[in-house]
């Protein structure tokens, strides 16, 4: 029976792209490894998958008997919903250390960098593993995603350098240049069905026994946004009923002006100011230099809740 990796639910380009890098480390070091998905697949991340020839990973829901490898999370709020039944034989993540536990020894590797996948060519360079020119690009693709083509705040010396090291296995030329056409496409939302748009990129949190769920939608011209603003405002308001959350945020985060509008529903008076020390007027507020919600977001947020 094989392993899986899984990434959070709502995957985004750097989940899916690390169960496909993981499951073919994994299975090329004697571990037949699995790639799985937890959802449905975001406009950015189909494109990676079709330019580079990958079919999508398994839509695998359930995993009790299962042991599975975690990547790009380690919160239970974002993993499957019978992780408790399942055996976790590691962790691959950048992002803050969840609540995720486990009662037997696991391999975990967890960095303060821009992407899982950054974490996953150390893991290819450490076990002296040639990554397929695919993989790489897909790799590739996936820290683009996440370091918002290096702008971020989260992006590190090592997320760049593993772009130039897989750019050169993937034969690319010119990572930032598919960069642009990649968040050409997360752009294009046109047509798309409001509560498709605010669950493109959206991730539940338990901050202090209070569940507060954070979406964010990057683009490269805010102005996208202007007619449907307030759809995406009301939306969020029953996202928030209907998922008996404390609050719901939802960035929208113009990758040119490098800043981000916050949306926000909340049982508190004013999140916003509390957190970000700046007040919100009629529901929305801007957030000059906010680029990532692992970093920028999330942290303020968890101090207010503590």
């Amino acid at each position: 029976m094989p392993n899986y990796v899984v990434g959070h639910k709502i995957p985004d380009s750097d989940s899916i792209c690390s169960a496909i890098a993981l499951a073919y480390l994994k299975t090329t070091l004697g571990e037949e490894t699995v790639p799985a998905r937890l959802g449905e697949l975001s406009p950015e991340t189909l494109f990676i998958l079709d330019k580079f020839g990958f079919e999508q990973p398994q839509l695998k829901t359930n995993y009790a008997g299962e042991s599975l490898y975690i990547v790009d999370h380690s919160e239970r709020t974002q993993g499957p919903d019978d992780i408790d039944d399942a055996t976790i034989l590691g962790i691959v993540d950048h992002h803050k250390l969840g609540d995720i536990t486990t009662s037997t020894p696991l391999e975990i590797w967890v960095r303060p960098v821009g992407c899982t996948n950054t974490i996953i060519k150390m893991m290819y360079d450490f076990h002296h593993i040639e990554i397929p020119q695919n993989i790489a690009a897909a790799m590739m693709c996936a820290i683009l995603s996440d370091t918002v083509i290096f702008k971020s705040p989260t992006c590190t010396t090592a997320d760049i350098k593993c772009v130039e090291a897989l750019a050169e296995i993937a034969g690319i030329e010119n990572p930032s240049e598919l960069g642009m056409e990649m968040f050409k496409v997360k752009s294009a939302v046109e047509g798309t069905p409001i509560r498709d748009l605010v669950l493109r990129d959206f991730k539940d949190f338990d901050m202090n026994g209070n569940l507060v769920g954070i979406g964010q939608l990057e683009v490269i011209d805010l102005a996208i946004f202007d007619e449907m603003k307030a759809d995406l405002a009301a939306d969020i308001a029953k996202l928030k009923a209907e998922g008996n959350r404390h609050s719901v945020l939802l960035l929208l985060t113009d990758i040119m002006k490098e800043g981000s509008e916050l949306l926000v529903v909340s049982d508190h008076n004013d999140l916003a100011k509390a957190a970000y020390g700046k007040p919100t007027e009629n529901g929305k507020v801007w957030l000059d230099g906010v680029l990532s919600r692992k970093k920028q977001v999330v942290p303020p947020l968890q101090e207010v809740f503590s």
